[in-house]
């Protein structure tokens, strides 16, 4: 589920404005598709402000190379690997869309026509430094016909809401998800 997505700046304004904060911050963040391990541009919670930086997409694994992208919110809350980052360095993933294979492995692009998607996650301090990670939920009726799992979106106007309040971080990993259009890649 969501092992890639698409962050094309130069196509949406918000997102443009995004791309140049994270630069600003002097974060090299990956444009165009952008897949695991890559440095992507994530929103976060600086001294209570919302702030722009970036950082590489997939916790370290349990076995040598692997990584973990994606955490269920189902069971974020449950999980020990999971749960404090969860609950205390939250992130919000600025995207052009998403997307997914179907069985056949066929790539579909998921986007919110014209308008920026913007996906749950978190981050988690290491050794080797931060790391970012996604929210999934259960598919929508605009996902379920090619894939399972989709990831948690969230309106642009609650991501300070979401950054800074762990409840409603908390309540939102039940939220329903809108409907999205269907590209072929």
């Amino acid at each position: 589920m969501c092992g890639r997505y698409l962050f094309t700046p130069q196509e949406i304004a918000s997102l443009k404005r995004i791309y140049e904060l994270a630069l600003a911050a002097g974060k090299n963040v990956k444009t165009g598709e952008v897949f695991p391990s890559d440095t992507t541009a994530v929103i976060v919670a600086q001294d209570q402000k919302v702030a722009v930086s970036g950082m590489p997409w997939g916790f370290p694994g349990f076995k040598g190379s692997q990584l973990i992208i994606n955490a269920r919110s189902e069971s974020v809350n449950h999980k020990r690997f999971f749960k404090h980052a969860f609950k205390e360095t939250r992130c919000v993933f600025p995207m052009t869309g998403f997307y997914e294979w179907n069985r056949q492995k066929s790539k579909f692009l998921f986007t919110l026509s014209q308008n920026p998607v913007f996906v749950c996650g978190f981050y988690r301090y290491f050794t080797i430094g931060e790391r970012s990670i996604i929210l999934t939920t259960a598919a929508n009726d605009s996902v379920s016909p090619i894939h399972d799992r989709m990831p948690l979106l969230l309106p642009k106007k609650l991501i300070k809401t979401y950054l800074m309040d762990s409840d409603f971080a908390t309540n939102y990993l039940t939220a329903s998800m809108p409907a999205l259009a269907i590209h072929d890649s």
